[in-house]
């Protein structure tokens, strides 16, 4: 692992990636090369015994960390939901009932008024109480509860994205150095990579049937998402903070809390190599309100490897328009049409016809706790952590109207943090950027 001050290029060549693969364990995913445990147990970290109760803490109670905690639940015969934290205590209990009310679950649910944390600090009472902590807030929040998780010694679930700027980013990756060091089992939320069908695809992309890459495309084109409106008894913090989606300090905007998943399918095909430079544009054509507070309804970005590879990148969120999320691989021998993992070549077609389940949110969770169990700790650090680069590097390239080099921007000092966390402190800036106007500065602020 390098040091905080190094960017994450992987210097593992993409050809010693394809030789060697991607790390497989019972079916699931475990890592990739470049991020992948060694075998066997780390020295002084003991498994944890098959009877011994894992206590579960869930950080963040929405709709997704509500998915997570029920998937979490569902890994191990012998887990507990035993702590909730959220920055709404509404929002911790229409979570809390929505769970109790799945009849599967209900035993395993051991959340009494005294474990239920409501602020901008429950976090950290949370993971006071917990043995697995179920990180699912807005991405900001991400890097300083990864952070006092891992200085607790806490095993993660990290959803994704993990940062919205660089400083955040820098701060993510001494944690997860730290993690490792410690023996921590640190799962990512980009769940594609434990999809049964999805492993299968690119294990057959990465021992070459469609032959060397020559581009990449993908495409997440969707419709409109929630807006939660405004009361008058709120302040301007706790808006944007229950509509977060909207703000880009708060969600990273939608190229990084939503299309993350199609770029690290794309860096997946490249090996976990990081690509040179990005080129991006985009705008806001149809979310043009105030209430969608600063992010783009639309992005177009290239992203360029040193090999000449290039990732051609698209991602909307229009009401009333098409629906498309897709990703191809194009090589010299055919392509690879990785979201219905399906190759075609001269030689054939080949189509994944895999059986039984492939859920693969419940499959990273069950892979999760069979790591806690045996001691043979997951890290998936280092690709989250460039995949989420590259929706931050994208959204500075289209922000800004500049070309940007991956090298120069993980100098980014540019910190979209608060002064302040509280309830009546002013908020960050709210203006949506315009290129050839707003220029990143590296080293120095926006």
């Amino acid at each position: 692992m390098e040091d905080n001050s190094s960017t994450p290029s992987h210097g593992a060549s993409r050809r010693a990636f394809l030789r060697t693969g991607s790390a497989l364990t019972g079916g699931a995913l475990i890592a990739s090369q470049a991020s992948a445990a060694p075998l066997g147990k780390l020295a002084g970290i003991a498994y944890v015994a098959n009877n011994e109760t894992l206590k579960v803490g869930l950080i963040g109670c929405g709709g997704r960390g509500t998915g997570a905690a029920a998937n979490a639940l569902r890994a191990d015969p012998n887990v507990k939901l035993y702590a909730m934290g959220d920055a709404f205590g509404d929002m911790l209990e229409n979570s809390l009932n929505s769970l109790k009310g799945q009849s599967d679950l209900a035993d395993k649910i051991d959340v009494p008024e005294e474990r239920r944390f409501v602020g901008f600090d429950a976090y950290k009472q949370v993971i006071d109480n917990v043995d697995v902590v179920l990180l699912a807030t807005s991405t900001h929040f991400r890097p300083m509860h990864v952070e006092y998780a891992v200085e607790r010694g806490k095993h993660l679930f990290i959803e994704k994205p993990v940062a919205c700027d660089m400083p955040g980013l820098r701060r993510i990756r001494q944690a997860c150095k730290r993690g490792r060091e410690k023996g921590l089992t640190m799962v990512s939320g980009l769940c594609y990579r434990y999809q049964f069908a999805k492993q299968e695809t690119f294990k057959r992309l990465h021992d070459g049937e469609i032959g060397d890459i020559t581009a990449l495309q993908c495409t997440y084109n969707t419709g409109s998402l929630w807006h939660r409106g405004r009361k008058p008894e709120w302040s301007e913090m706790e808006y944007q903070m229950r509509n977060w989606l909207y703000y880009t300090w708060l969600s990273g905007d939608h190229i990084a809390e939503q299309h993350i998943h199609s770029l690290d399918k794309i860096l997946w095909a490249m090996g976990d190599e990081a690509p040179v430079k990005v080129t991006s544009s985009g705008g806001r054509i149809v979310r043009t309100e105030e209430k969608f507070g600063d992010i783009y309804d639309h992005f177009n970005t290239v992203f360029e490897w040193k090999n000449g590879v290039r990732a051609f990148s698209s991602c909307r969120q229009m009401a009333g328009t098409s629906f498309d999320v897709s990703d191809f691989a194009f090589g010299t021998k055919g392509v690879a049409a990785l979201q219905q993992h399906r190759i075609t070549t001269a030689e054939g077609r080949w189509r994944y016809r895999g059986e039984g389940p492939d859920d693969m949110y419940q499959n990273e969770h069950n892979a999760m706790f069979r790591a806690i169990r045996s001691g043979e700790p997951i890290w998936n650090d280092e690709y989250m952590i460039t995949s989420t680069m590259m929706a931050i590097v994208g959204r500075m390239a289209a922000y800004s109207g500049q070309t940007i080099n991956w090298e120069d921007a993980w100098k980014s000092e540019t910190d979209l943090s608060p002064v302040a966390y509280d309830w009546t402190n002013e908020v960050p800036e709210v203006r949506v950027k315009r290129p050839g106007v707003d220029k990143y500065v590296f080293g120095g602020a926006q």
